[in-house]
């Protein structure tokens, strides 16, 4: 098969903060139709839409009811093939997400299987008894409490490992699998060029950690089947068409990451590993870690992460690289400075400069090209986003873990919903995202942050992506090289050489708004091809926020 996705740079799409078409408030497909040239003229080729299917409305479309329906807020199927056709003329592949961990509880699956304990799919979820009159183990959620719900109908406990809503599959069932495989093959016949799969580490359970004793329950990633079932997808599904998949992939290791995505072939081609997403995580009230935190960047933990990550996986499976998506916040605001507009628009190209020189494949999430912004979230009612909905109330209305002031700060920080404002297109009403009231609130700085204004701006954070994405296709380097970190116990510099045997491009950042002191290789001594200051500098140090990219060749 062929890896065109080892170049690729792919632009990701929450369409309900998109660009709406119809004037409803709500992003669409029609509305990403008309941004299609935005997109081609960033230079990304690959678009990965987050969930457009029919949806229970619960957790942003990841609850889906029909695989193979549109949801009506998005627009209709001839929509969706309209899309295809056009990003294809103007050579842009489309990615699907593909949330198969679980179903919304109004699936038909789960309908038919919730209906009694003979029916032909009670099998196709996880039912369990209960346990001395409560739940069967003391397995969480990932959106706080437990794992499992009573159904009245028969009295037994499904299991969410999310929303209540979302009923999670038993993989272990093979008409569940063939039945998921079915989906894919047809959404692949009608011309898609990829999955991005949600969770998709967590298919393989085991069976232990889901037992009716009362326990503890354990981990339900990387199971022990997980690898069994990925080979029998690629063998029945993937290896048949030339597509690109990444797996959503929390908690592996690059041991884990070199079976998942390895360049034989015979699983998926990267995962997006969380690692370097923990980096301002801590130790919680309740001595529980936590992401619910206002903790900084340790940047020497991110560097050895994300270089460990770099080095382990080189020749032997593919990285995947991102800062921001749908589920994360505003990167330029956690991991640079939003503080005031210089550093803002600094901080965001050296956070570009840092990861889209590495080995990998790049992801920008829709805004990120701008720097836009988290959101100034003054109280819970402000969110949409059930995850910091459920924590709210367990941390601070439930266990009193947490002041309520306290708590929205991480929110502010921390916050999925930073991500999901909707893009801010223009100066003029709603950032020109909708002619009608916008489903969620648009991010009040889109006058002096939005893509008009930065179009026509050659010192803009829009117009330096451009530029590191076509130099990132012009230097084979960048897809080809080796990594390593230099000044690797530096707390302010972040800088690393990758060389192909032909060339060493070195790329040489400031993640501070203090100057820094270079040092060793680090210092300048190469042709500059792109830094965020006007000028050169000093070789030997950086100003607040640089970034700077060289060249050396053989």
């Amino acid at each position: 098969m062929s890896d065109w996705f080892k170049r690729a740079v792919v632009y990701q799409v929450y369409p309900k903060s998109f660009q709406d078409g119809n004037g409803d408030g709500m992003g669409d497909l029609r509305g990403v139709i008309s941004r299609l040239d935005y997109i081609r003229q960033l230079g990304a080729d690959v678009i990965w839409l987050n969930p457009i299917y029919e949806h229970s409305g619960v957790d942003g479309g990841y609850d889906i009811r029909d695989y193979r329906r549109i949801a009506p807020e998005f627009g209709t199927m001839e929509d969706f093939e309209e899309l295809l056709e056009r990003a294809h003329e103007r050579g842009i592949r489309i990615i699907m997400d593909l949330v198969v961990n679980h179903t919304s509880t109004e699936h038909v699956w789960f309908q038919e299987s919730r209906r009694d304990k003979t029916n032909d799919k009670r099998h196709f979820y996880v039912w369990r008894e209960g346990f001395e009159g409560g739940e069967p183990n003391r397995l969480r959620s990932v959106f706080s409490g437990s794992a499992w719900k009573r159904d009245e109908a028969t009295g037994e406990y499904y299991l969410h490992m999310f929303a209540d809503d979302q009923a999670d599959l038993n993989w272990h069932e093979p008409r569940v699998r063939e039945g998921v495989y079915e989906m894919m093959r047809w959404w692949l016949d009608k011309g898609i060029d990829g999955f991005r799969m949600d969770v998709i580490n967590m298919v393989g359970k085991p069976e232990n950690v889901l037992l009716s004793d009362g326990g503890p329950g354990g981990d339900v990633c990387n199971g022990p089947t997980e690898h069994e079932y990925l080979r029998e997808m690629n063998h029945k599904v993937l290896s048949r068409y030339d597509i690109m998949t990444v797996g959503e992939t929390g908690g592996v290791t690059t041991a884990d990451a070199l079976r998942y995505a390895s360049l034989d072939g015979s699983e998926l081609d990267m995962v997006f590993q969380f690692e370097h997403m923990g980096v301002d995580d801590e130790i919680g009230p309740d001595g529980a870690l936590t992401k619910w935190s206002t903790a900084r960047l340790d940047l020497v933990k991110l560097k050895r992460i994300l270089a460990r990550w770099q080095n382990d996986l080189h020749g032997k499976a593919w990285n995947s690289l991102y800062w921001s998506n749908h589920d994360q916040p505003r990167v330029v605001s956690r991991f640079g400075c939003d503080a005031d507009e210089a550093s803002r628009v600094r901080s965001a190209k050296m956070l570009g400069a840092c990861l889209h020189m590495m080995q990998g494949t790049p992801y920008i999430y829709q805004g990120e090209e701008l720097g836009m912004t988290n959101y100034p979230f003054a109280a819970i009612e402000e969110s949409r986003d059930v995850e910091a909905i459920n924590a709210y109330g367990e941390l601070v209305l439930e266990r009193g873990t947490f002041s309520p002031e306290h708590m929205m700060a991480c929110i502010r920080r921390k916050g999925r919903d930073n991500a999901r404002t909707p893009m801010q297109w223009t100066a003029g009403r709603n950032a020109g995202f909708t002619t009608g009231t916008p489903w969620m609130a648009v991010n009040p700085n889109f006058e002096r942050i939005n893509a008009e204004a930065q179009a026509s701006d050659p010192d803009s954070v829009l117009s330096f992506y451009k530029r590191l994405i076509a130099l990132r296709r012009e230097l084979p380097v960048v897809t080809d090289g080796d990594f390593a970190l230099l000044m690797e116990d530096d707390a302010q510099v972040f800088a690393y050489i990758r060389n192909d045997g032909k060339t060493r491009l070195k790329a040489v950042c400031n993640f501070s708004g203090e100057e820094a002191a270079l040092e060793g290789e680090a210092v300048s001594c190469g042709e500059r091809l792109l830094g965020n200051y006007p000028d050169e500098g000093d070789a030997d140090r950086l100003r607040a926020w640089e970034c700077r990219i060289e060249l050396e060749r053989a």
